[in-house]
Formats: structure tokens, sequence, C-alpha cells
């Protein structure tokens, strides 16, 4: 456990690592007062494209958490920069919620529904049929299909919902073609997060829930592991994998533990 304290930064998850829902996890203030305290470095990212960070920063406030903006980085945040370094002024068709297209406009990425060079899909609650017909035609057209996130599923507070790989399989189905997508376990994620901290990948540890996710987006970015048990991956079903995290912990708090 000395290892971990002694890591100059942290990259979290954070559904199933910080909270569930709206309910802070155990250990988890303990843990970022510990952070902030000991000026460590970190960055919550999130498969999510559906906030934007000072939102994130306002629902850990509710819970009791004071975390500036600066520390959340999302997928969509991600997808944005992704686009903007592949087609510069490119536009984009998009199906998601206002802080994706902020995201994009952020990074000067414009909507287009006529003949934009992509379909960008991410998690939303105004999916409908009339959106994956014109998703469908565009990409047909040569519009490049790209997803924020390959989650299939998503945990809320009222049980299993679809996420962004459920929603861009009816597209990729109709037209053949296969998305890219940026989220983890894409290691783009992790690299843009090592790149917000200026650390080293030997002078971080990624934190994460999800062995499907988190803990391959780590390893294959050359980053030490810490899988959590407070979230989606239980401890019997680390053995389905034919990888393994550095260290397994039941939640965050347990970092804690070796602080004497």
């Amino acid at each position: 456990m000395n290892k971990i304290l002694e890591k100059k930064g942290f990259i979290c998850d954070m559904d199933g690592v910080i909270y569930h829902g709206n309910k802070i996890l155990d250990g988890v203030a303990d843990f970022v007062n510990w952070m902030l305290d000991n000026d460590k470095k970190f960055v919550f990212l999130t498969n999510s494209p559906e906030r934007i960070p000072h939102e994130l920063s306002m629902k850990l406030e509710r819970m009791g958490l004071s975390v500036s903006p600066d520390h959340f980085y999302t997928s969509a945040m991600a997808t944005a920069e992704f686009l903007s370094t592949q087609a510069p002024g490119c536009t984009a068709y998009v199906i998601g919620e206002a802080a994706f297209s902020k995201a994009l406009y952020d990074k000067k990425i414009y909507m287009n529904d006529i003949n934009p060079e992509y379909v960008v899909i991410g998690e939303t609650r105004t999916y409908s049929f009339e959106k994956i017909e014109k998703a469908i035609e565009l990409v047909n057209k040569g519009a490049k299909l790209i997803g924020a996130n390959p989650d299939t599923v998503g945990v809320t507070e009222k049980g299993i919902m679809p996420a962004t790989g459920s929603l861009i399989a009816p597209i990729e189905i109709a037209t053949g073609k296969k998305a890219y997508f940026v989220g983890k376990p894409n290691p783009l994620m992790l690299r843009h997060g090592l790149r917000i901290l200026g650390c080293h990948s030997a002078d971080i540890a990624f934190i994460g829930d999800r062995m499907d996710t988190d803990i391959i987006a780590g390893i294959e970015s050359n980053v030490d592991t810490v899988l959590v048990l407070s979230g989606v991956t239980a401890r019997e079903d680390i053995d389905n994998f034919p990888y393994r995290p550095k260290y397994v912990l039941n939640g965050v708090g347990d970092i804690l533990k070796a602080v004497t």
C-alpha cells in the first residue's frame, strides 16, 4: 500500500469508485481530502459524456466534496480532442446531450445534419427513431461513425440502463460500418489524463471498478492499476480475464490504511 501512497498522482474513474448515482461511497471523502492535503495531482475520468466538468464539480459539492472543475475529464472532451486533431474545423451530426455538443463547440467542431464528416453518438435521453434514421442516412453517405464510449450499459439509481454502445449498435448493424470509440478502454483517455497531470506513467496509479474498461486501459497505458470492488467487478470476476490489476482493494478508503 505504501507504493500507492508514494505516487505523485492519481487518475480515478468516477461511478463505482467515487459514487453510485447520488451517493458517495465509503472512504471517498477521506481519500480525496488526503490527496488535496498532500498536494497529490489527480484527475477524475468518466466515460459519461452527459455533464460538463463544472456540473460534475457541483455534483460532488452536493455530496460534501469540494473539487474544482479542472480535476475532471470526460469522454465528450476526449472525443472533441480526437476529432479536432484528426480533422480540424470538421462538422458533425451529434446524438447526445448538451454537454457533448459544448465539448465539440469548444474545439471548433460545429453541427451539421446535411453533409457532416462525422456522426457522433453519446448517452442521451432524447434518443429517437428519427435520429437513428438520420444517422444511418449520413453514415451511408460517407460520414464516419464515432462513439464517445463503448459501454453497452450503465448503472443508475433506477438500475441498468443502455449506454452509448447500445445506442450506436442499430446504426452499425444497418450500415455495416463499425464505430470508433474514444472513451475507455481506449488508452487515449488515460493518455489525456497523464497529459493533464504532467506526470510520467510510472508516477501515476489508475483507480477503476471495471476490468473490461478501466483496468485494461491502465495496463495498455503502462500505468499501475488499482481495482476497487465498490463498483461493477466482483473479486470472483477477476479470473475471467486474461490480465490482472496490480492491486485489488475493497474501495479507495483502503489506500489510507497504510497512513500512520
